[in-house]
């Protein structure tokens, strides 16, 4: 009877590897296209200007507060640290088709997974730090082509908070071929920034100070890393960092970037932020402030040097005795409207 059962389990046994061999050849006459598992090395590159704007632009003994807690506002966005990583791998034929995907907690700069996949040619794309970010999701990703960073709509005031993470991204093609052990080193790259106003009050009596940014874009997209701008531009409100309590009035937005030829992602490491002027405003701030007579005068600054992918850019200035926003930097045009109400808001054509 012993005899017997040994005989019956390794008939079961030769049989489930007969299946095996069976199902792999359903996908192929021969086992190329059998999985194995492979090794993929993911690593979040941070390529940023902040501390070097920082230090340029806050460099006074008066503005050392407003660095510091502009440094605290903005260290869990421009952060080499992921939380979270969605990962997709595409078949790269004509439907391009997601074949896997997978969403692990990865709570590091850098981390190893070992994924099984068939042998075949993939486009591989990830995205990180989406979980926390509730302005931003991921949409479309059943598809290469469609894969994208979509921030959410404006609701009816055409008004947005600003991002809440850092977002990074990356894209791979790869070729896994069976029968060998293979590694692939993945590179995430950060596809938003920032932008600050820090303000001199002065003698100006204010009860309120809003600001916003616009001109950015909406969307991303991960396969072409190039950004999406649609017909008009959602305001993104900017965060109160500091008060005159200490010095300054500021504010920071955390956005997409704004128009630029070469506004992808960031990943040259010689001089990524330099750039020209353009002819006219890229992007702008508005800026409302609540006089002690409660009027609103509203000052928009055209901004002509673009916001790219990792950049945190200052502009400077002060509040004049009308409530009015006045730059120091000769290059930002400045239009103010006194006495404003809210019925005058325009939407910003990109």
């Amino acid at each position: 009877m012993k005899l017997l059962k040994k005989h019956i389990a390794v008939a079961a046994s030769l049989l489930l590897c007969t299946l095996a061999q069976t199902s792999c050849s359903m996908i192929d006459d021969d086992l190329e296209n059998c999985g194995k598992d492979y090794e993929l090395n993911y690593e979040l590159r941070l390529i940023t200007n902040v501390q070097t704007e920082i230090e340029t632009q806050l460099s006074t003994e008066t503005e050392s507060a407003v660095a510091e807690a502009l440094r605290q506002h903005l260290q869990n966005i421009f952060t080499d640290y992921a939380h979270d990583v969605d990962l997709s791998f595409y078949d790269t034929g004509v439907n391009d088709i997601r074949q896997y995907h997978e969403s692990p907690t990865m709570n590091a700069n850098q981390r190893s997974y070992t994924i099984y996949l068939p042998a075949q040619k993939y486009m591989h794309l990830a995205a990180a730090n989406l979980k926390d970010n509730s302005i931003v999701s991921l949409s479309g990703d059943e598809y290469c082509h469609s894969s994208n960073l979509k921030q959410k709509d404006a609701a009816s005031d055409n008004i947005l908070p600003s991002h809440t993470t850092g977002l990074f991204t990356a894209r791979q093609p790869m070729e896994v071929v069976s029968n060998q052990d293979q590694t692939f080193n993945v590179k995430l790259y950060m596809a938003n920034c920032a932008a600050a106003l820090v303000l001199e009050p002065r003698n100006h009596q204010t009860k309120d100070i809003q600001v916003y940014t616009t001109g950015f874009a909406t969307s991303f997209n991960v396969k072409d890393s190039t950004y999406v701008y649609g017909a008009s531009s959602p305001l993104i409100k900017a965060e109160t960092v500091t008060t005159p309590e200490i010095g300054h009035w500021s504010f920071c937005s955390v956005n997409f970037p704004s128009k630029d030829p070469s506004s992808r992602v960031v990943i040259e490491t010689v001089s990524p932020f330099i750039a020209g002027e353009a002819d006219e405003k890229i992007w702008e701030f508005q800026v409302l402030v609540t006089n002690d007579d409660n009027t609103v005068t509203k000052t928009v600054l055209g901004i002509r040097k673009p916001l790219r992918a990792g950049q945190l850019m200052i502009i400077k200035g002060f509040i004049d005795d009308d409530g009015a926003v006045r730059s120091y930097d000769n290059t930002v045009g400045v239009s103010v409207m006194l006495d404003w109400n809210e019925g005058e808001h325009h939407d910003v054509e990109l």
